[in-house]
């Protein structure tokens, strides 16, 4: 079992994640390939594409999402992530126990008995009978049923136990508006619906953002009891830096450990940040990531080198402030300048760019 240094790790990552180098992909492709972008924040993912893609632009993703070809939902994690239309419909079937046991965890006090099943079947229905609903209104219709309970609590009841979307002009580039939602059933109702395979799901994660544990899996997802299906896979194993087994798709060739780590401004919540129990291999510092509130692409974290070594933030008219951690040295400086200047004309075009240094 050959061993990887700390370095060699980070840039096989990196290389997963499209990072080292733009690549020519098309978005959705490069959706599929990343295994969706965090989307909390509804303008990550152009970021998180940008960062990735040579020449992105946002109107690109955004007639993705209004054509359906891409969803915002709740999958990994229980949070919101922007992933193809297929794989949604493939995976979110997986992760009707997470949902179910996030559920219980935070909203059982505020339902006054209420029957669960019975609150998501009725709740199917307002959305199959009136179409996109916010959660208020969801659960002021609820209410008239269940009065008891926390009208709040109940529209989450369907959110979380039935599987949704948030539909446009939410997570469309340029604008905001409230979180509204769709059954998947009737917003994606001509998509073919995959036999769903956690088997196929951790080998996209492996894809995406090996070599890794299993617990790296585990985290990235939030399933559980992953270890007995890796054991039915034909995996390579590495040993990793701390001496953990790594596994990894045997066709996937690693980079060179001495490949250069361009600097890459990443969106709030980046999966890169996210997605290993052990996030040492970009994160040697053992930093929590921040979640900021908000709509997104205004700040977020900063690689350099391949390590997450700043944070940064984009204030109006058009200037980039990067706080870094460390000092920087001249070399580093002028390159995060040239990539800050490039990120400024993405996000405000035709204004007079300004990088500073906190």
């Amino acid at each position: 079992m050959r061993a990887l240094t700390a370095r060699a790790l980070n840039r096989a990552t990196l290389d997963r994640q499209l990072l080292l180098r733009r690549h020519d992909l098309p978005a959705r492709q490069a959706v599929r390939r990343l295994a969706g972008l965090q989307a909390q924040a509804p303008h990550a993912p152009y970021l998180g594409l940008w960062c990735r893609l040579p020449g992105f632009a946002p109107e690109t993703l955004s007639v993705l999402i209004t054509e359906r070809s891409l969803v915002r939902a709740p999958i990994f994690r229980g949070t919101v992530h922007a992933l193809d239309a297929a794989d949604f419909l493939a995976f979110r079937p997986l992760f009707d126990k997470l949902m179910a046991g996030a559920l219980r965890a935070n909203f059982t006090k505020r339902l006054a008995g209420a029957d669960l099943r019975e609150v998501a079947r009725r709740g199917n229905d307002l959305l199959a009978e009136r179409g996109p609903l916010t959660r208020t209104q969801l659960g002021q219709a609820l209410a008239a049923d269940w009065p008891d309970a926390d009208p709040s609590a109940l529209a989450y009841v369907v959110t979380y136990l039935v599987p949704v979307v948030q539909v446009p002009p939410r997570g469309i580039w340029g604008k905001s508006a409230q979180a509204t939602w769709a059954s998947a059933d009737s917003w994606l109702a001509g998509v073919a619906r995959p036999a769903p395979r956690v088997a196929e799901l951790v080998v996209r994660y492996l894809a995406a953002f090996g070599p890794a544990t299993v617990a790296d899996a585990q985290v990235w997802s939030g399933l559980t009891r992953l270890r007995e299906v890796t054991e039915q896979l034909d995996l390579r194993t590495w040993r990793g830096p701390d001496g953990a087994e790594l596994l990894d798709l045997p066709d996937l060739i690693l980079p060179d450990e001495d490949v250069p780590a361009p600097p890459r401004f990443l969106p709030e919540y980046d999966n890169l940040l996210l997605s290993h129990a052990d996030r040492s291999r970009v994160n040697p510092d053992n930093r929590q990531p921040p979640l900021w509130p908000g709509n997104g692409a205004t700040r977020g974290t900063l690689l350099v080198d391949g390590a997450w070594a700043a944070l940064w933030e984009i204030t109006e008219p058009a200037v980039l402030t990067v706080s870094a951690f460390r000092p920087l040295t001249a070399a580093e400086k002028s390159a995060i300048e040239e990539e800050g200047t490039r990120l400024l004309a993405f996000t405000s075009p035709g204004a007079d760019p300004a990088v500073r240094f906190a």
